[in-house]
């Protein structure tokens, strides 16, 4: 192997590693931007018809927190989950753990009747008052709803007057599913009372690459650390076999290939095509979520997703082998949420 490979190899492998595991960039750091959040949840009637594809704001809701907790960083929150119309403590204030707000967000009821269910959302943000009042530090309030308000305070004002009473300690962003000017308006008004809101709506959890960014704007901060000292010269390296391995930061449960994935394969590409007599074993790894036998299946439509890309752009077929390993070789440690996440890795190596 010659020096300029073995470089461009260690360096493609520095940036694979670090390129798509969640929000983690080279020499950097998270930080969080808040002590504490609220994911608040509308549970009116209007929440339960069916959006434009069919499918129930509250249950779109609900996936949409689902995905969200996935994305959010391990760092030291206290969370909650609370209902509004009617208001309900479904999870109170603790110790963020992404099991206990995805059990409370599985919890909330999503068949209840439309009928007689009005929508007080004035008198939610006024109720939600008292929780808000008891936590230290810098709060999020993250609002589901479809902003329709058809009874009580006007929310707009009560948002107002949250901000006048917290000012930069509160942020309340909105995730709007509203279909109706009006619904719309009062998502709008509720933004612009807190100068440091970030919009999102439904397509914002159906992208990978926005829902990343929406965690990061909301919950925490890359904050870069010192350079690490210049490593010592290396010692002359046995042959062994060349791997590549790399985390395209796969969802749950996903195996196609998005854009931002892009790079980092045109970048293993080049490693490929710089010996055309080099075969390779494309190898696809799961975290330890589900099933052995469904995770084995999961690892080799990765592993044959990546082995596309590359045939389809250049190299051999008889050149790559795809194999599934699932669960039963991780990298890093399954128990943990970034541990999970990078263990939905593939890796290239020499045969």
């Amino acid at each position: 192997m010659t020096h300029s490979r073995k470089l461009l190899l260690f360096m493609l492998a520095a940036m694979l590693t670090f390129s798509f595991a969640f929000a983690a960039t080279a020499n950097a750091k998270m930080v969080k931007k808040v002590d504490n959040f609220i994911l608040f949840v509308d549970q009116s009637g209007s929440m339960a018809m069916r959006n434009a594809d069919g499918i129930k704001k509250i249950e779109k809701a609900k996936s949409d927190m689902l995905a969200l907790n996935a994305a959010i960083p391990a760092l030291d929150y206290n969370s909650a989950v609370v209902l509004f119309a009617p208001f309900e403590v479904q999870c109170s204030p603790k110790p963020y753990s992404d099991a206990n707000v995805a059990a409370a967000v599985n919890g909330i009821d999503a068949d209840y009747q439309i009928f007689n269910r009005r929508t007080p959302m004035g008198a939610g943000l006024d109720d939600i008052n008292p929780i808000l009042g008891k936590m230290s530090g810098k709060t999020a309030l993250i609002i589901f709803t479809d902003g329709e308000s058809n009874y009580g305070a006007d929310p707009v004002a009560v948002a107002k007057n949250l901000y006048a009473k917290y000012g930069s300690n509160l942020c309340v962003h909105v995730v709007s599913y509203a279909e109706s000017p009006e619904g719309q308006a009062v998502v709008d008004g509720i933004r612009a009372a807190f100068p440091c809101s970030v919009p999102a709506d439904g397509a914002t959890f159906a992208d990978a690459g926005a829902l990343n960014k929406y965690a990061k704007d909301v919950f925490y901060a890359d904050m870069a650390e010192p350079a690490p000292a210049p490593m010592a010269p290396m010692a002359p390296m046995t042959p062994a076999k060349e791997v590549v391995s790399f985390n395209l930061n796969f969802g749950f449960d996903k195996y196609q290939i998005t854009d931002e994935m892009i790079p980092v394969l045109e970048q293993a590409k080049m490693i490929l095509d710089e010996d055309p007599a080099a075969t390779y074993e494309i190898s696809g790894h799961t975290d330890s979520t589900g099933t052995e036998a469904y995770n084995q299946g999961l690892s080799e439509r990765r592993a044959n997703s990546v082995m596309k890309w590359l045939t389809d752009n250049g190299i051999s077929t008889d050149r790559l082998e795809a194999k599934g390993y699932g669960e039963l070789s991780p990298k890093y440690d399954n128990s943990t949420k970034e541990g999970r996440k990078l263990n939905r890795r593939v890796d290239i190596q020499t045969k």
